[in-house]
């Protein structure tokens, strides 16, 4: 297929919550486009740069040490102001005034569905990329930032194991997800969690399911750490309501630990910067060849295509083997004292 030369200028934001790889991600887009002799601008702060203004161009000569870093230096921010139609043709204006061609947005959902709201205003050619620790997007395998995430909050139970296990304490730790498990359950496999709660799972455990296993736990091994893995927004009261309705219940302290945004920080691994740079480098290419209003993703690895509504209207599941894998073995030490005890 022949190349679009009517693409001059491309536009870039980060929008919603940042994750680690984005940089590597501008880094990639940057790059390619100026090998076709295409000019790239930033607008910083997402959405909110462009009807704004905060424009500012870049260059392969500011690229040059940007992969490493975390979050984005084009800045983000939420703009819910933006799915009203007013400021979406303040947008489309602007990105007119500019001479901006087509525009690549990396982000979630909540930026993908900012996006096809523009489109309804603007001609230009729109691209998503999917920029997210939360791995929720349809259509593609992994996302930017989740590899990352999931080493940040592994490093960080494995730590707090460290010291539950001198102390013999149980702790309930909260990771970030939405309403998506993903992060939830590759921590909890990769650390070795006895417990994990994430919102996929039916049915959902129960106090007393949790405080039965907790104390069958404590009996067998009196003198070790339990670890409990929370999807954050899934208990009533958060992990310091279920921290302490367990510690009722058991009477046992359990001690709640929530991470918090660590997970969306610090420099992104090998992963994500390699997938950040391969998705940057194919959506410049894929607009080159006329594709609009789709993410570019990744599926078995090889890029994809999605329209950019399918990744927001569609649920993404949970690898159900996982689950069952986790589900499997956390309980497995308990049963093998038990039976150890009557052989």
């Amino acid at each position: 297929m022949k190349k679009d030369k009517s693409l001059k200028k491309i536009g870039v934001i980060t929008s919603g919550g940042d994750s680690p790889g984005m940089n590597a991600c501008i880094r990639a887009i940057v790059n390619t486009a100026w090998q076709d002799g295409i000019e790239v601008v930033g607008f910083r702060h997402g959405y909110r740069g462009i009807v704004e203004d905060f424009v500012q161009p870049l260059h392969p000569d500011d690229m040059r040490l940007v992969s490493q870093r975390g979050g984005t230096f084009l800045k983000s921010a939420r703009y819910p102001e933006f799915r009203e139609d007013d400021v979406a043709k303040a947008a489309a204006k602007n990105l007119t005034k500019h001479n901006v061609d087509g525009l690549i947005v990396i982000g979630g959902d909540g930026s993908f569905r900012g996006a096809y709201h523009l489109e309804k205003f603007w001609d230009g050619k729109i691209i998503g990329l999917p920029g997210t620790i939360d791995n929720d997007l349809a259509g593609t395998d992994t996302t930017i930032g989740f590899s990352t995430a999931v080493d940040t909050a592994m490093e960080a139970i494995d730590k707090v194991r460290e010291t539950a296990e001198a102390m013999a304490r149980v702790f309930i730790i909260e990771v970030m997800g939405r309403h998506a498990g993903f992060i939830g359950l590759h921590a909890a496999i990769a650390s070795a969690a006895e417990a994990m709660i994430v919102p996929e799972m039916e049915p959902q455990p129960n106090l007393s399911e949790l405080a039965d296993n907790i104390i069958q736990a404590r009996t067998a091994f009196p003198d070790s750490s339990y670890i409990v893995v929370l999807s954050e927004n899934l208990w009533p009261g958060g992990v310091h309501g279920l921290a302490e309705n367990l510690g009722k219940s058991t009477g046992v302290t359990c001690h709640a630990c929530p991470l918090g945004h660590i997970q969306r920080g610090g420099r992104p691994n090998a992963q994500d910067r390699i997938l950040a740079m391969q998705l940057g480098n194919a959506a410049v290419n894929a607009m080159l060849l006329g594709s609009h209003n789709v993410m570019i993703g990744l599926e078995n690895e090889h890029v994809v295509e999605v329209p950019l509504n399918l990744t927001f209207e569609r649920d993404k599941p949970l690898d159900q083997r996982l689950v069952d894998l986790q589900l499997s073995l956390q309980g497995v030490n308990i049963a093998s004292k038990e039976a150890n005890k009557t052989s």
